[in-house]
């Protein structure tokens, strides 16, 4: 019987049938298997079209869904839910890693042979490094150690594991996961040793070898600056810091109910150098993100309050004519930004409120600006005469002492040279103050050992 041996759809065009190799079969049987697979044809391309539809559907569903929950979610949610779905965008400064030490090698025992000690893993400052660098390079987070060599009869000592080196940023601190810090890495070179290899057999363990140590820590980066800068969204630190120094961070408007935020600025902390004519640098840190409640988290606060712990002094920046940071906040004087600002760093951590503090008001070129500041001298000479104007839980224990008040414009320019001169200043003064500490220490230590 004459037989149809293969048959397949011609791509070119969907639906009909090729035959490819048959015997003298009739055509009246090939018109009928065509009918069949048109029909089949037909059949899975409705499905598929549905599918899509359905896909298409779904996901447009999605996509509205998402915008209207934007569109009615509380401003302070959104930094929170934004902060955290983008990761600091690309900056990384906190990263969990799985660290062991290497294996020791076995030991000999007809012949009192001892094996190689295995290798440890050191976490080392190294200049121009990241976490997000290591993240990328590293995916899996995981360092070991060289495991120790055996020993044999051409070696009777085995040969020491490899030890292995995480090289990080300067401005680490490596802690374990319950909170034991482990080390600080401060300047470049400064290294920690993380997990220790295991011993080599020997004679004291029956020529068997132990394993390295093995735990998660964390790599967490406190930015180290001259300044940091302090204050609420739209205070114009990014502008002030352009302003002042070769940085260029995004500067965006925090309006939130009108989703105008960049995520970049709002989750990337910025470092920029103030130059000198005498060609001394000084480095300023853009602190963005506080709000009010970053004490306790709110807006991602604990990610950038504790970059303000390693700088050597505070700028506190405040718009002259106030702030509201959403249609449902209240809106904020000058005053009572500096007074809430003071009790956010005091919540976090009280210490970093007696850190030397400059004042910077900023947006000076606004009309009745000059009324404004006049104002805000008053109510900072006095401030326990205007507490009344702030709710008793924001109330600060100890009224930040200002050593300069500058009024300025980031827009115009106004006031930027007599600040970076009030900058220096300040630094100097307390770099002064350090040196003479140091030679005092020095004498009485010669008059100790004389």
């Amino acid at each position: 019987m004459d037989t149809l041996t293969s048959v397949r759809l011609d791509p070119s065009r969907p639906g009909f049938l090729r035959q490819t190799e048959r015997g003298g079969g009739g055509d009246g049987e090939m018109r009928g298997r065509n009918r069949v697979l048109r029909m089949m044809h037909t059949r899975i391309s409705l499905c598929t079209g549905r599918r899509e539809r359905a896909l298409a559907e779904t996901e447009e569903s999605r996509k509205m869904r998402a915008s209207l929950s934007i569109l009615t979610a509380p401003p302070t949610l959104l930094l929170t839910e934004w902060a955290q779905s983008a990761q600091y965008g690309n900056f990384v400064d906190n990263l969990r890693l799985y660290v062991r030490g290497g294996s020791g090698g076995m030991g000999l025992p007809r012949l009192g042979g001892q094996g190689g000690k295995g290798g440890d893993v050191w976490v080392v400052a190294t200049k121009n490094m990241t976490l997000k660098r290591i993240k990328d390079k590293y995916p899996q987070k995981r360092f070991v150690g060289g495991a120790g060599a055996n020993s044999s009869i051409r070696a009777l000592k085995g040969e020491r594991g490899k030890d292995v080196e995480i090289q990080a940023p300067v401005g680490i601190t490596v802690t374990t996961d319950d909170g034991k810090i482990l080390g600080d890495l401060n300047a470049e070179g400064d290294r920690v040793m993380v997990a220790k290899g295991g011993s080599g057999g020997s004679l004291y363990s029956a020529f068997e070898p132990s394993k390295g140590q093995a735990k998660h820590l964390r790599l967490d980066l406190k930015l180290i600056a001259d300044l940091g800068l302090v204050g609420f969204p739209n205070a114009g630190k990014s502008s002030l810091l352009t302003a002042l120094s070769n940085a260029t961070p995004q500067i965006a408007n925090y309006a939130c109910e009108y989703i105008n935020i960049t995520l970049s600025q709002l989750l990337k902390p910025e470092i920029g150098k103030v130059m000198y004519k005498d060609y001394k640098q000084i480095s300023v840190a853009d602190l963005p993100g506080l709000i009010e409640g970053a004490h306790i988290n709110k807006g991602m606060g604990h990610k950038f309050l504790k970059h303000v712990e390693r700088t050597k002094q505070l700028l506190f920046v405040v718009d002259v004519s106030g702030f509201q940071l959403a249609s449902k906040t209240p809106f904020r004087s000058a005053f009572e930004a500096v007074q809430l600002l003071t009790k956010e760093l005091e919540l976090y951590k009280e210490e970093l409120v007696s850190k030397p503090a400059l004042l910077v008001v900023n947006k000076m070129d606004l009309p009745d600006a000059e009324d404004k500041f006049e104002e805000l001298k008053e109510q900072l000479q006095n401030p326990e005469e205007f507490s009344d104007l702030l709710p008793d839980d924001m109330i600060p224990k100890n009224y930040m002492i200002f050593r300069h008040m500058v009024p300025v414009s980031a827009t115009t320019g106004f006031g930027i040279d007599r600040l970076k001169s009030c900058i220096r200043e300040s630094l100097d003064e307390d770099a002064e103050m350090a040196t003479k500490t140091i030679h005092q220490e020095r004498l009485r230590a010669l008059r100790l050992h004389s």
